[in-house]
């Protein structure tokens, strides 16, 4: 399986979205300061993911949701209990 996730930086209630093979292994790596792109913004829950069974579905979701506003604010309202945690 391939993910897509959304963290909430604990530090500054930022939104970072990614796409992994290995969820838990990612979080942990984010967590632990592995990632350079969320190393400064640490540390951080998961609040939502997708699973997907093709690598390139995943990819795709992960490109609409970072370049297309209008898909992230739909995700936003689907999950916004889980945004105010």
């Amino acid at each position: 399986m391939f993910y897509v996730y959304v963290l909430k930086s604990i530090k500054d209630s930022q939104l970072y979205i990614g796409s992994t093979k290995d969820l838990q292994k990612r979080f942990t790596e984010h967590n632990n300061g592995l990632v350079g792109s969320t190393r400064m913004r640490r540390p951080f829950k998961l609040i939502y993911y997708e699973s997907y069974a093709a690598e390139r579905d995943a990819r795709l979701r992960e490109s609409r949701l970072k370049l297309r506003s209008r898909a992230f604010a739909q995700l936003k309202s689907r999950i916004m209990y889980s945004l105010k945690t």
